[in-house]
């Protein structure tokens, strides 16, 4: 039931990844996070002083969360269970608080119950953990890359303090690299490794902020490089670039970085930026993102944000969208890149946006009253006994085919939804509107 039992149970160097041996086992090792386990910092002297509430740990991969659950289960004078969500459920879970129960009669023993990947655990198994969480017969830690406001139910929410942590910066990265390189007992440093300045930096920056990826990288470089004559190991940026393949880059399709992206990709259109516009649409592309979902995302933008200031817009983001339809991916990469900056630079206006969200509220807010007769068809001899297109004026009849005439309902009459900006087209749109409004004939 424990998840660390295999990592303690005495397996040699030549079989466990580097990542696990260089795990830190105290506060005192750990690289990172210093706005919660540093000197004086709530997290750390909880677990020093063996007073912890139940909380959730949120982060990125590779970033300390299951490291401060094995420092916690070796600190804490609790009995520490350890449960992956993905391996279990429950029954599991019911297992834990029966014996949770026992130690506290028993003994008076408290219980802190580690929850990897808590995420993963579906309603019914977060709700199994409620009611002891609340009565205190488990203390609850949870780790979580996904933001537990979406992933996580809110009466367990409230029960436990969220620590989020931080991607680890690069000085945080190299000194965890530094000590994996020269570490002769957990390390590689009895395997004589020397790992070049210019491979280092390289490894740190592909790293993206996960110390398992970085160590992961190296191991691989040192594992498939050859001995020098002189016995050592000699990474270059060839063989930490052939070990990494490509960049790892921090993504979920489910989850709150797919909306932190698409949400960069907008604003940098709305904000008419074509640089950050193209970076963030790689981000995504280049991290695996459905291109469809991407294409559908522009195709909004280009009604809410750019409308008829430039009416192309529309015609361009619909056109991305057969391309990527037509060509696939990767080739119709481009076609997306080339939607993305056009909308970017072209002239912007929201007015069709907010137009139709006061049309929405007002089918909600008032009577919906039958369309007038004079706007009705009238095919059969009944209909136009009854009134149907009476009184209808034909635009096309008239001077510069146009005529005043009402076409809201009477509870509507006078209603603007539509308010074009003075940018791009809709300048010119704007101009007809006033003429037509102010009812001066067009010339």
């Amino acid at each position: 039931m424990d998840l660390f039992e295999e990592g303690a149970s005495g397996a040699s160097a030549d079989n466990t990844p580097l990542a696990d041996r260089m795990r830190p086992t105290t506060l005192h090792e750990f690289v990172g996070q210093s706005h919660l386990v540093g000197e004086n910092k709530l997290l750390r002297r909880a677990i020093e002083q063996d007073s912890l509430t139940s909380l959730i740990l949120w982060g990125p991969p590779g970033t300390g969360k299951t490291t401060l659950a094995q420092i916690i289960a070796t600190q804490t004078n609790a009995h520490f269970v350890a449960l992956s969500a993905v391996l279990s459920g429950v029954k599991e879970i019911r297992a834990v608080i029966d014996e949770a129960r026992r130690l506290r009669q028993r003994s008076r023993t408290r219980t802190l119950l580690f929850i990897d990947e808590i995420h993963r655990f579906n309603k019914a198994q977060q709700d199994a953990l409620l009611p002891h969480v609340e009565r205190g017969v488990i203390t609850f830690i949870g780790a979580t890359t996904e933001n537990p406001s979406f992933e996580v139910i809110a009466p367990l929410l409230s029960r436990a303090r969220v620590f989020a942590l931080h991607p680890l910066t690069s000085e945080e990265l190299g000194r965890i690299v530094d000590r994996a390189v020269g570490d002769p007992v957990r390390g590689l440093g009895g395997s004589r490794v020397t790992l070049m300045p210019e491979a280092r930096a390289h490894l740190i920056n592909l790293s993206n902020g996960d110390a398992r990826v970085a160590l992961n990288i190296l191991e691989l470089a040192a594992l498939t490089t050859e001995l020098a004559a002189d016995g050592t190991r000699q990474l270059d940026l060839a063989p930490i670039e052939e070990a990494a393949q490509r960049r790892a880059l921090l993504y979920d399709k489910d989850g709150e970085e797919h909306y932190n992206l698409i949400s960069a990709l907008h604003k940098s259109m709305r904000g008419s930026d074509p640089d950050a516009s193209l970076y963030w649409l790689g981000r995504m592309l280049e991290a695996g993102e459905d291109p469809l979902y991407v294409v559908r995302r522009l195709i909004r933008f280009a009604a809410e944000d750019v409308g008829n200031a430039d009416p192309q817009a529309l015609v361009v983001a619909v056109a991305a969208m057969q391309a990527v339809q037509m060509i696939g991916m990767p080739e119709g990469n481009l076609a997306l890149a080339q939607a993305a900056v056009y909308l970017a630079t072209a002239p912007k206006s929201n007015a069709l946006y907010t137009a139709y969200t006061h049309v929405q509220e007002d089918i909600q807010r008032t009577q919906a009253l039958p369309v007038p007769l004079h706007l009705r068809n009238a095919p059969t001899a009944l209909m136009r006994g009854m009134g149907y297109g009476r009184d209808y004026k034909y635009p096309h009849d008239y001077p510069n085919r146009y005529v005043e005439e009402h076409y809201l309902p009477e509870n509507l009459q006078g209603r603007v939804y539509y308010h074009p900006v003075d940018e791009g087209h809709e300048r010119i749109i704007r101009e007809r509107l006033a003429r037509w409004r102010s009812r001066t004939p067009p010339p």
